[in-house]
């Protein structure tokens, strides 16, 4: 789509969005529809070929000041993965239970660099599972010898965004039946010299997560219902 037709879309839902704002303004939140997502029992410690390494959520970086990321979100989950081979990812979540303007997710690509990493790359990709593909950026930052690909995704309420329009059109179909827009931010990455490898074991890891969870866990971690 276009970006003028997407911007004539967008004006249209704002317009009824304002008209129905005046029945239905943004008032409850998930936990007020019983939809609360708890990421500490909502994802496995073991599922696949993965387990989680206890003791090992410092070394996940997370290139936000903690002041930030209370602000920004309600829960924070961070956890180290290791598989058979002794290939580690690093796993962190956080979920923010209203995601409206100042209260939105930062990227990582803007933490990052502010945390003195370098990003050497930034591409939106497909990461492909058993239940159809999550819109993905991944990224190669590296910090002195440390090289971290890095693998995220944000998503509104039930869906997977890339861009300020997304964001907008999913805030705009939850505030018309009064919802306010809550939100996650899903972040792999590895220490591994070669991204291509490292990408490649994400794109696994990932896959591997969301087929282990319940179909309902899927759609707010992910957007990815059951197979057709």
């Amino acid at each position: 789509m276009r970006l003028t037709q997407i911007s004539i879309l967008l004006a249209a839902l704002m317009g009824t969005a304002a008209v129905g704002g005046i029945v239905a303004r943004p008032s409850t939140k998930a936990a007020d529809r019983g939809q609360s997502l708890s990421l500490e029992t909502a994802v496995p410690k073991t599922f696949g070929d993965w387990r989680e390494l206890p003791e090992q959520g410092a070394q996940v970086v997370n290139p936000q000041t903690k002041e930030i990321l209370d602000k920004l979100y309600s829960q924070i989950l961070s956890r180290t993965y290791v598989n058979k081979q002794g290939y580690r990812i690093m796993l962190s979540m956080a979920y923010g239970d209203d995601q409206r303007g100042a209260l939105q997710a930062h990227k990582p690509e803007v933490c990052y660099p502010a945390q003195g990493f370098q990003l050497h790359n930034n591409v939106l990709g497909e990461l492909p599972t058993s239940f159809g593909s999550v819109e993905v950026r991944r990224l190669h930052t590296s910090l002195g010898s440390r090289v971290e690909p890095v693998t995220y995704w944000f998503t509104v309420g039930e869906h997977v965004i890339q861009n300020k329009i997304q964001k907008r059109m999913a805030e705009i179909r939850l505030g018309l039946t009064g919802q306010i827009p809550d939100g996650l931010l899903f972040r792999i990455s590895s220490i591994d010299s070669d991204t291509k490898r490292g990408f490649a074991m994400q794109q696994q890891f990932a896959a591997d997560l969301l087929a282990a969870v319940p179909s309902a866990t899927r759609k707010r971690l992910s957007g990815l219902g059951d197979p057709a």
